[in-house]
């Protein structure tokens, strides 16, 4: 299926500015979302509204905010790609590339944890990383806003919805209340789920009892989102540069956990892992079929699925049944 593109598209210093309530009088805007998912927690110190969404989608895809006005977000949250990239590594500044695989960005609002190892506790407060990361934005924060500050768009309107100048508060607010917007509908499998039998092929309906049975998926792609959003240790061979979820925690087990990935759209943003080390799906099936490398700290989950060749087709059919017909900023009502 094609996607339609979208219509609209705190570390410390910034804690205090996080917290304040709202500035303006604007009404809130309430998301209409997919049937199924369920409501999309807006924090009280951000609440939505239209022109804060709006401005917000503009920082997203504009460049100023990198250090040499070549990379915005969208530079590696690409619309078309499932607001992903397709990129086995993602290049931000000057070429440079990082360590990770770009994720989607579709359904981020119901995220409790932010990047594949968790380092950041709010949809706020991640944006600081890509920003300030020397391979992907490289801008120093005062930076940022100086630039916002010297352009009178960004200057009026950060006025008009803050009732203040650019500011670190206003950046980090807008952006996030850009991105809680973009969510994701019309999966044959919900339509499945919804009662309609025939939107899943024969195949497809095999897979899923492979899914939900013998190949246990669901036990860590469950829910709406298709994750439980939690970090384990797959059996992949973890290099010395990146330990996952331990670099937050400096917990020994968390050596080499990353934050499991929702599958919906998965058939549409290869390449797969947290390093973008698998091209295809049938690559990723067959990792968990063989139940994973020998590594340390293997999930007790990771172990043989003892798949055959048409089960393992059957399965790789249902995840093609995952993808949304479309992505949308979810305000009709604009």
């Amino acid at each position: 299926m094609r996607l339609l593109v979208v219509k609209f598209i705190c570390i410390a210093l910034a804690i205090s500015a996080c917290t304040q309530p709202d500035s303006g009088s604007e009404e809130q805007l309430d998301l209409v979302v997919p049937g199924g998912f369920e409501s999309v927690p807006i924090p009280s110190h951000n609440s939505l509204t239209k022109s804060k969404v709006l401005l917000g989608q503009q920082l997203f895809f504009d460049p100023i905010l990198s250090v040499d006005s070549t990379v915005s977000c969208a530079t590696c949250h690409i619309p078309h790609k499932f607001f992903s990239d397709g990129q086995v590594i993602s290049q931000g500044i000057k070429g440079r590339s990082g360590t990770r695989n770009t994720p989607s960005l579709i359904n981020i609002a119901y995220h409790k944890l932010f990047f594949w190892d968790g380092g950041s506790i709010t949809l706020e407060h991640q944006i600081f990383g890509p920003l300030q990361n020397s391979t992907e934005m490289g801008i120093d924060l005062s930076s940022a806003i100086d630039r916002l500050e010297s352009n009178e768009t960004y200057r009026e309107s950060f006025q008009d919805i803050f009732e203040e100048p650019p500011s670190l508060r206003g950046l980090t607010q807008s952006i996030a209340a850009y991105q809680r917007t973009l969510l994701s509908r019309g999966a044959r499998y919900d339509s499945y789920r919804a009662g309609d039998k025939s939107a899943l092929r024969p195949a497809e309906r095999r897979g899923l009892s492979l899914f939900e049975g013998k190949a246990g998926c669901i036990h860590c792609h469950n829910g709406f989102l298709l994750t439980s959003l939690i970090f384990e240790n797959n059996g992949l061979p973890i290099s010395r540069g990146d330990s996952g979820r331990a670099r937050v925690t400096g917990l020994r087990e968390d050596y080499g956990k990353f934050k499991i990935p929702s599958l919906r759209n998965i058939s549409e943003t290869a390449p797969y892992m947290h390093d973008g080390r698998m091209v295809t799906l049938s690559e990723v099936i067959e990792h968990y079929n063989k139940g994973g490398n020998d590594v340390r700290g293997k999930s007790a989950l990771i172990k043989p699925l003892y798949l055959n060749e048409l089960e393992r087709a059957d399965l790789e059919a249902f995840l093609h049944s995952l993808t949304d017909s479309s992505i949308y900023a979810g305000l009709e009502v604009l």
